[in-house]
């Protein structure tokens, strides 16, 4: 009897929990159709160059959102180019080129076979060099396969002759890699020195040791030395990093980054130099003694947070598994969070500014967690002034 009771039980659990998952599936897809509907109101295409100089009569004639760019496969980083063109590089290893005159060029102006598309990892960030009109220098950041097939991350310098990159130099070689958490962001600061974002390459142990280049924002010379003045004689400007996928400066010359937490607790991160950001021994309100807690983090929701920019006193950054832009408002030594944008556009990736002080979005729906439209992926323009 017992024996029997206890058969029963364990049926009527079985089925419970057959019947909690279709309804979780069900309600996932539902979500996701939803998500899909909400995302085909037409967006339109900019019928002018995109990086068209605006003033401030014209700007309430500029819709909130324009498309400059479709059917791009996962773009990960965006870079302006002096004639108002813009480049793009696709995860899968591409990079494309939009001419100054709003074209997105059918073939890539590089293919660069080196890379290798592995999980989160691939073509990733993109960086012109800040004399760019004199040496014509592009920098990217890729995941390439090493020694027997470990998985690593570099960044080198191509030249751009207007119509390939050529002529690679690897600058910074053997950044630890793995199918997820590899960083990936370069920008040049204003002080002429290289920053380079690095995941922990899911060894969170790494992100505590000086000695190893993941978890960390290195800084480094145009060649990829040491910036001089680097805090531990190496290319480490800070430590304690689990996945850094944006970096921003803002009015006052102060860098900021966005970072990936673990399930949640995503960061908005006021970096200075020789700090340690903490992972893995605290996250979080949680404080300890010679760690740098976050500026504001996103509790138990996640942002996924990626590029990030700063524009009229707010850092704006993309975010992937939150769907949003968000502002992070910095008044009065406060930092308020704002959500932009929320499930319209799907997976945001990349956000700059471009010369005409509009914000530049990249959709990030073909990366195998998203659920594209038929012209996905996209780079998107947003007025500001009208969020």
């Amino acid at each position: 009897m017992y024996a029997l009771q206890a058969v029963n039980k364990k049926a009527l659990i079985a089925a419970l929990v057959i019947i909690l998952a279709a309804i979780a599936l069900y309600l996932l897809n539902f979500l996701n159709i939803t998500s899909l509907i909400l995302r085909q109101k037409n967006i339109p295409t900019i019928e002018k160059g995109p990086l068209t100089q605006t003033s401030d009569r014209d700007l309430k004639d500029i819709p909130l959102l324009s498309t400059v760019a479709k059917n791009l496969e996962v773009p990960w980083a965006i870079a302006f180019l002096p004639d108002g063109g813009i480049l793009v590089t696709e995860r899968p290893g591409r990079v494309r080129l939009i001419d100054k005159n709003g074209n997105l060029q059918n073939e890539p102006i590089s293919q660069i076979s080196a890379v290798e598309q592995f999980g989160e990892g691939g073509l990733m960030g993109i960086a012109l060099h800040p004399e760019f009109e004199k040496n014509n220098f592009v920098y990217l950041y890729y995941t390439y396969a090493g020694d027997q097939d470990n998985t690593l991350n570099r960044v080198s310098r191509f030249t751009f002759d207007k119509k390939s990159l050529k002529d690679e130099t690897i600058i910074v070689n053997a950044i630890p890699g793995n199918r997820f958490h590899n960083g990936g962001r370069i920008k040049f600061g204003s002080d002429g020195f290289l920053y380079i974002t690095t995941g922990d390459s899911q060894d969170p142990s790494l992100a505590q040791d000086t000695n190893s280049l993941a978890g960390k924002i290195l800084r480094v010379t145009e060649n990829g030395s040491p910036a001089p003045d680097n805090p531990f004689a190496n290319l480490i400007f800070t430590y304690g990093h689990r996945n850094p996928q944006g970096i921003a400066w803002d009015s006052k010359g102060r860098l900021w980054e966005t970072e990936h937490g673990n399930t949640a607790t995503d960061e908005l991160n006021l970096i200075e130099i020789g700090q340690n950001y903490g992972w893995p021994t605290i996250r979080g309100d949680q404080t300890q003694e010679g760690m740098k807690s976050p500026v504001i983090h996103s509790g138990d929701q996640t942002w996924a947070p990626a590029g990030a920019a700063f524009l009229n006193g707010s850092i704006f950054f993309a975010g992937l598994r939150g769907q949003a832009l968000f502002e992070a408002k910095i008044e009065n030594g406060k930092t308020n969070l704002v959500e932009h944008l929320k499930g319209q556009l799907g997976r945001l990736r990349e956000v700059v500014v471009g010369p005409d002080n509009m914000l530049y979005i990249t959709t990030s729906n073909r990366d195998g967690r998203g659920v594209p439209t038929s012209d996905d992926d996209k780079i998107i323009r947003l007025n500001p002034t009208k969020l």
